[in-house]
């Protein structure tokens, strides 16, 4: 369980096929000592499993992670290279400040950014849903975002649109993020539990 509050933003190392996929070698600020083996880390808001930790030649902690097909499949883990940023969240602890909203770290499908305009003290961005994710995201409502956890400010069919301020920029891969670029969407698990039980009916009893 996460909240979409980034606490680093990691530099992909090196990728490596492997029969189930792919392994993935981060650098971090988090110190290696206090990640166990098998911990989970939201990578982009996708949960990966810890399965190796270490330091690197140039002194920066790392840790690896390995992504089955089904990942590589429904999130922009794919296309993770050397040098590519990476948003960053530990799992949440009990007694944690719930500072986003919850997030489990299942990625639910891929947005694509539509377009970015930058203003001084923000910037605007409007993603493209799936169709069949789009029903889950409200004017006002959370998503998480390649692990960050936002306000949808505004939706039109399956286009919605947020604003980052400046420190979201700051501490987040999100400076990076241009017109095409593919994102990790989890929707909101209240607003998917609402959508389901109005398709609910007695008679399905």
């Amino acid at each position: 369980m996460f909240t979409g509050i980034i606490t680093d933003v990691g530099e992909v190392i090196k990728q490596d096929a492997i029969p189930a996929g792919q392994r993935v070698r981060i650098a971090t600020r988090f110190d290696p000592e206090s990640i166990a083996l098998g911990a989970s880390i939201a990578c982009n808001g996708v949960c990966h499993t810890v399965v190796e930790t270490g330091l690197l030649w140039d002194g920066r902690n790392f840790f690896d992670v390995e992504s089955g097909k089904e990942t590589l499949d429904l999130t922009n883990a794919s296309q993770w290279e050397p040098g590519s940023a990476i948003n960053l969240e530990r799992s949440l602890k009990m007694g944690d400040e719930l500072g986003g909203h919850l997030v489990l770290g299942h990625v639910d499908g891929l947005a694509t950014i539509v377009e970015r305009k930058d203003h001084p003290d923000s910037v605007f961005f409007k993603l493209r849903a799936p169709g069949n994710l789009a029903r889950f995201i409200p004017t006002k409502g959370s998503v998480a975002l390649d692990g960050t956890s936002l306000t949808v400010n505004d939706v039109d069919g399956d286009d919605f649109t947020i604003f980052l301020i400046p420190h979201t920029l700051a501490n987040t891969a999100w400076k990076e993020k241009k017109a095409g670029d593919q994102i990790n969407l989890e929707v909101d698990m209240m607003a998917r539990y609402v959508a389901r039980l109005s398709e609910y009916s007695p008679s399905q009893q």
